[in-house]
Order: C-alpha cells, then sequence, then structure tokens
C-alpha cells in the first residue's frame, strides 16, 4: 500500500513492519497490547492485506476510541477503499491545512512509534550511564528522547534485564531544561520521588503520577530552576501525547504507566533521561566502573584512617550540603570519623550512575555502616571529574 511507502521524512522500513506479527501475551518488550495491535495493522498494510488491516484498526478503536492515532489509521484504510493513499492521514487538502498542527503531531508520533521496529538496543546492551547497581534496587528507567521511548529495567541475578520499551512524549521545547517555564524536559540521572495517586489529582495527569527530585544537585549547582517534573498519564479523552508536547514533564499512557506505578520503589528507583542514549555491553562498562571504584575507595579508607586533610582532600572547594559550605560541612564530617573509632566502614547497596556532557559526573548512593552494625546512614553523593580526579561536590543524607 502506496501510505507506508510515502511516509517522506517518517520512511518506515518495509522489513521492520513485516516483521510485525500477531500479539501474543509476554512476547514483545513495546509498550503494551494497543500499540502491538496498531504496528500490527501496519504490518497487514504493508503486506497489501487491507481488509485484514481494517478490520483489526477497527476493532482496536472500538477498544481504545481515545487512541488518535489509530483512529487516524483507520480513516485512512475507510479511504483507502475509495483511491489510493499517499501518507498516514492522507485528506483533502483544505481539511489537512485546517488541522495541519494536530495532524503533523500525529505523523510524527507514527513515525516514532514505527521507528522504535527499526533499531532495537542491542541485546542485553543497557545504556552507559548504568554502571553499577546494588542488588537491592528492583529496577531502573532510562528515556531517549529522540526516539520518544522510556526503556524499563529489572535488577535481576543475571544483571540488568530490559523488560519493556513505552512510548513517551517530552517537553514542547525539546529538552535541556534550565529555568522555570521553559517548556522542556530535563536530562540528567534523577529518581522517583513519589507516587501521587489519582484521586489527588485532575484528570488531566490520568490515573497517577511519579515524582522525579528535578532539580538535583547537578542542576542546583548549575543553577538551574523549575520543579514539578513528573511521569504521569493522560486525561480519558487522549491516549496518547504528541512526542514533543508536555510543559516538561514526561508524559505515558494511562495503562502504561500504571505498569511502572505497579513496579518501582520510591526514592530508590533512577531513571536516566538522555537526548540519545548509548548502549553498551556489561563488558564495556568494567573499566570506568572500575576506574571510578578506585577513587570511591580511597575516599572510603581516607574516612577509616580518621585523617581529616586528607580526607577533606576528596572534596571540592565549592562543596555543598544542603546549603552548607565545605567549612561548614567539615565539623559533621570529623564527627562522623570520629565515632567510627578506628572501626572498619563498609559502603553496602552501592550504585552509582554515571553522566557526562560538559562534565564528567557520577552520582553515588550507599547505606554507610560502622562494623559490628547492621544498619547505617543512607548517604547520597555527587562526584565531578576534574584534571583525571575525581571530587566530592555534594554529600548528605537521601
Amino acid at each position: 500500500m502506496a501510505l507506508l511507502v510515502a511516509l517522506g521524512p517518517m520512511d518506515a522500513s518495509r522489513a521492520a513492519i513485516n516483521s510485525v506479527n500477531t500479539v501474543t501475551p509476554g512476547q514483545s518488550r513495546t509498550d503494551g497490547p494497543s500499540e502491538q495491535r496498531l504496528l500490527e495493522v501496519f504490518g497487514l498494510m504493508a503486506r497489501g492485506q487491507s481488509r485484514e488491516a481494517l478490520e483489526k484498526a477497527g476493532k482496536l478503536v472500538a477498544d481504545r476510541p481515545n487512541f488518535q492515532l489509530a483512529q487516524l489509521v483507520y480513516g485512512d484504510l475507510l479511504a483507502a477503499r475509495m483511491r489510493p493513499l499517499q501518507s498516514v492521514g492522507d485528506m483533502p487538502a483544505d481539511m489537512a491545512r485546517a488541522g495541519a498542527a494536530p495532524l503533523a503531531d500525529l505523523r510524527e508520533e507514527a513515525h516514532q512509534r514505527l521507528a522504535n521496529l527499526k533499531e532495537k538496543p542491542p541485546e542485553g546492551y543497557v545504556p552507559s550511564q548504568f554502571l553499577k547497581m546494588a542488588p537491592q534496587t528492583r529496577s531502573a528507567m532510562a528515556v531517549d528522547a529522540s526516539r520518544s521511548r522510556l526503556y524499563f529495567f529489572e535488577n535481576t541475578g543475571a544483571g540488568m534485564q530490559l523488560k519493556a520499551d513505552y512510548y513517551v512524549s517530552v517537553g514542547k521545547a525539546g529538552t535541556s531544561k534550565s529555568q522555570e517555564g521553559d517548556q522542556r524536559t530535563p536530562l540528567g540521572v534523577y529518581f522517583v520521588s513519589s507516587h501521587l495517586d489519582r484521586r489527588t489529582l485532575t484528570d488531566f495527569y490520568g490515573i497517577g503520577a511519579l515524582t522525579l527530585n528535578y532539580p538535583n544537585m547537578l542542576d542546583v549547582r548549575r543553577g538551574k530552576s523549575g520543579s514539578g517534573i513528573w511521569l504521569h498519564g493522560t486525561p480519558p479523552t487522549q491516549f496518547s501525547r504528541a512526542p514533543r508536547s508536555t510543559d516538561g514533564c514526561l508524559v505515558l499512557s494511562n495503562p502504561d504507566i500504571r505498569v511502572l506505578i505497579d513496579n518501582i520503589s520510591l526514592r530508590n528507583t533512577p531513571i536516566v533521561v538522555a537526548s540519545q542514549l548509548v548502549w553498551k555491553s556489561p563488558k564495556q562498562l568494567e573499566e570506568p566502573a572500575a576506574a571510578f571504584a578506585e577513587s570511591l575507595e580511597s575516599w572510603r579508607q581516607a574516612k577509616v584512617s580518621g585523617d581529616l586533610k586528607k580526607t577533606l582532600s576528596y572534596y571540592t572547594p565549592d562543596f555543598s550540603s544542603y546549603g552548607k559550605t565545605l567549612d561548614q560541612f567539615k565539623p559533621l564530617l570529623k564527627a562522623e570519623m570520629k565515632a567510627l573509632k578506628g572501626r572498619n566502614l563498609e559502603l553496602k547497596d552501592l550504585s552509582y550512575f554515571q553522566w557526562s556532557d560538559t562534565a564528567e559526573t557520577m552520582v553515588v548512593s550507599f547505606g554507610e555502616v560502622m562494623a559490628g552494625k547492621r544498619t547505617g546512614i543512607h548517604k547520597r553523593q555527587y562526584w565531578v571529574r576534574s584534571s583525571k580526579e575525581w571530587k566530592i561536590f555534594f554529600e548528605g543524607v537521601h
């Protein structure tokens, strides 16, 4: 069918589309049955099976009447019974002009969903930011804004396993948030702070929301402003949003945000938001992980030794801890070292995530447990690499 070969800038891969088969529960890593059913329709269209495509598209829109893209494709299939189609949303020129903006959004959504079929992450690979994940961290997420895709991982005995990926919308103005109201989605390493129940929200946020800890300490150091960056759902009248359509939040369909809400741990689930993810094998990440682990271990040994001057050498001059300068933080550090009384200090439940843009930073979480104790203080540190040395610019309890 001409529709799939005349998408212009959305030119889809026939091989990828033809690979879409009947949905089997648990078989696909895509963002749930509705998307998979739409892709199956595209596959049937690519194979010239227009009657079957129309039948399945009709069932899809009956089940999901708020799925606007599915409605558009269903309309195309109805129109195709009378004339050849040249593009997604092929309609008379006056109608296309009247609805130019929403039509462009739906075409871009189609492009992003189809493009996800063309290039999947290599099997067993993870985002380059995932250097070390504590066994107690059950899950993690990563967003590739260029692909309008959120990837969900489970932390298993065999390492991080990609379990699902979901279509996601980002800010109207794109990414790299820097100030309040700029309608951009922030980039960086964040953590899920809380779950907001649907009963406390308006319909605009769908069935619920997960809040992120934006601005994180790197954002604060860089003077970025704004707040209220959430992962949330959509209102009842809308199944999904355009790829770039939010005020900075990350928006998923309600079925997809429900899966995330049910499978994350508050304050402990990391989410990396990148303009474009770089995928690495666990083997490729061993070297950078080991290089940073050496610096972290040196800091730990310095603290255990009781040498305050040496320990302070691991902190940047512009260090800050919730508003405290390094001089103001020094008495607390001294007291912690004194309390050790020569005992060893373990870093339990250790995780660290690398973030590289104009600088190389590391976001580190651990439980600081003295020998002989079962529990300790849960801390988060932010490190920055300067002149090939790693230094701490933030440390605090979380």
